[in-house]
């Protein structure tokens, strides 16, 4: 294991990160006003930059110092992001959503999936000059180093799991939405971290394939269609199954309630 300093050092990495994004997030709010389109374009693409660019430093906290440290920063970090974030989602599948939920049009989801790729390749540069400023021995030769692919299992497989597991993050979502808990966020941070963690080993546990391709598209280990099998066709088929669910009356009883359910149907 890695010494303890180095952990500390991903950590400020991590917290500048959110506090840079947090300050483009208000300039980007204050530049758009009146531009509604637009400023959901650009906040889409600061919160998957956000998220990539966390998620390149919690690679390093995995490796070094184990799965339970990964997971806890994790899950701090969804509990913010879920309060920071507002509408903005930093992921493909919930565009697809609003599309057959028809909350958005094919153009409008799109353009934020557009905005969220781009958010996230770009920010590789500024987690890549960091880990090249080798600020401790986690980040030795880890800028210009090539990457690994995180799927441990065939291609299929990994594109079930990642499809189920993405199913039951959004049926959790959606419940938990309706339902309106105290602690809500806390709630589906700890549902979501759970699932990454159960799935860590297999596939990566990625579930949103702006963030897998961001950190893993051409890396040693899967080819491009691989990957875009695993991490695009089986979290997005998820999503939608979540979303054809989540509408059928027996399956919303039975996660809210009768009651709660009756009034929502």
């Amino acid at each position: 294991m890695a010494d303890m300093s180095c952990l500390s050092v991903s950590l400020f990495i991590i917290v500048l990160t959110c506090f840079l994004a947090s300050v483009a997030r208000r300039v980007a709010v204050r530049r758009t006003r009146g531009r509604p389109l637009v400023r959901g374009l650009f906040l889409e693409g600061i919160a998957t930059a956000e998220l990539c660019g966390c998620c390149f430093e919690l690679i390093i906290v995995a490796d070094n110092f184990g799965v339970l440290a990964y997971a806890g920063v994790l899950f701090v970090l969804t509990v913010w992001w879920s309060n920071e974030w507002g509408d903005a989602t930093a992921c493909p599948y919930t565009h697809l959503e609003d599309v057959l939920d028809g909350k958005a049009d094919v153009r409008e989801a799109a353009l934020k999936i557009w905005a969220q790729l781009t958010g996230g390749v770009l920010i590789f540069r500024y987690i890549q000059l960091l880990w090249w400023l080798e600020l401790c021995d986690t980040h030795k030769n880890r800028a210009f180093e090539a990457c690994t692919a995180d799927l441990q299992v065939p291609v299929m497989a990994g594109a079930i799991i990642e499809g189920v597991a993405t199913m039951l993050c959004r049926l959790a979502s959606r419940t938990i939405a309706d339902l309106q808990p105290k602690f809500s966020s806390i709630i589906e941070s700890f549902i979501g971290t759970s699932l990454v963690v159960l799935a860590f080993n297999f596939s990566g546990g990625y579930f949103n394939p702006a963030l897998a391709t961001a950190l893993k598209l051409g890396c040693k280990g899967h080819t491009t269609y691989e990957h875009l099998i695993v991490y695009w066709a089986g979290a997005c088929a998820g999503a939608v199954a979540g979303t054809v669910l989540y509408k059928v009356p027996a399956v919303k009883r039975r996660l809210l309630g009768e009651d709660k359910a009756r009034k929502l149907l």
